[in-house]
């Protein structure tokens, strides 16, 4: 029988952590196991007792300051592959999952031996779409957030397909996806024996991508699986527009554009960070910097 190691990161967010856990306890498992690895790095310590105490059987490691999302999954994968772990499955805590989501993503990678990871079909949770007011409330639950991962390589832009729309199953195709997404993402562990987990300079954003684009070099195909379906509380760590995410996707953008764009994309890039430098908020200005500094990991951001 195959075992799955399942991947939680839980930092300051109980409430959707234990909501996560109680729907992966709903779970179906036909042809392999589960362990769930719960990475807490929360402030309060009695995070940790509260879901240790609620869901005993999880294998619950402690951290003592924030190891930011690529690092923290790594503790966790780590953990994983010591356990025996054939698969990985990288899960954000701020989703729910449907009862047999793992299910078709263990059996379609079983079958596809040239795909070294998959994603579903990721909803946004009812209430927290980007613009709730101009659905229908019958919609709500059925607004697509991920239906497979593109790059405009001219632009510099990583962004999801199907972002925002209804679903009316015109996302139903299995498809390539240029990046998986680290939401969730169920991974061979032959991948990441042959590419190496996640890059912990990037600290937050772009680190799923970044992983895609060298497991693709690898040879390794990548794909969106439409039958599979979570709902995703969008930015439930982090914060939609927040001073985070002005830093560290304008620092980490800059540094995957370097790494893998075109000449001309660089050039681009070059001329909008200076730009940014004068126009930009502080936290946008502070990403540029830090860039160019080789501020990586952490960088400037002290969790304000």
């Amino acid at each position: 029988m195959k075992k799955i190691g399942i991947i939680l990161l839980n930092y300051n967010g109980l409430a959707d952590t234990l909501d996560c856990l109680q729907s992966l306890a709903k779970i179906k498992q036909t042809g392999f196991s589960t362990s769930i690895f719960v990475v807490d790095y929360s402030k309060d310590v009695k995070e940790s007792e509260q879901i240790k105490k609620q869901f005993y059987q999880i294998k619950l490691i402690r951290k003592e300051s924030n190891l930011g999302f690529a690092k923290g999954n790594n503790v966790g994968i780590a953990e994983a592959l010591k356990w025996g772990a054939d698969y990985v499955l990288l899960l954000n805590s701020d989703t729910i999952v449907s009862s047999d989501f793992l299910q078709k993503l263990f059996i379609y990678l079983k079958k596809n031996h040239q795909v070294g990871a998959v994603s579903p079909k990721i909803y946004f949770a009812k209430g927290f779409e980007f613009h709730k007011e101009k659905y229908a409330k019958s919609d709500l639950g059925k607004v697509i957030w991920y239906a497979g991962g593109q790059i405009d390589w001219a632009n510099m832009l990583a962004f999801h397909r199907g972002v925002d729309e209804v679903d009316h199953g015109q996302f139903d195709k299995i498809l390539e996806t240029d990046f998986i997404s680290g939401c969730c993402s169920l991974i061979r562990k032959e991948v990441l024996e042959q590419v190496g987990d996640l890059n912990e300079k990037l600290f937050l954003y772009f680190e799923d991508t970044d992983w895609s684009q060298r497991v693709k070099k690898a040879g390794w195909k990548l794909k969106y699986y439409p039958k599979a379906h979570i709902w995703h509380k969008n930015a439930g760590g982090s914060g939609v527009g927040s001073s985070l995410q002005d830093y560290f996707i304008t620092r980490n953008r800059l540094w995957f554009g370097f790494v893998y764009a075109p000449w001309r994309t660089k050039f681009a890039l070059c001329k909008q960070s200076l730009l940014q430098l004068v126009k930009s908020n502080y936290w946008t200005k502070q990403g540029v910097k830090d860039f160019y500094l080789g501020n990586m990991k952490q960088g400037s951001w002290k969790g304000k």
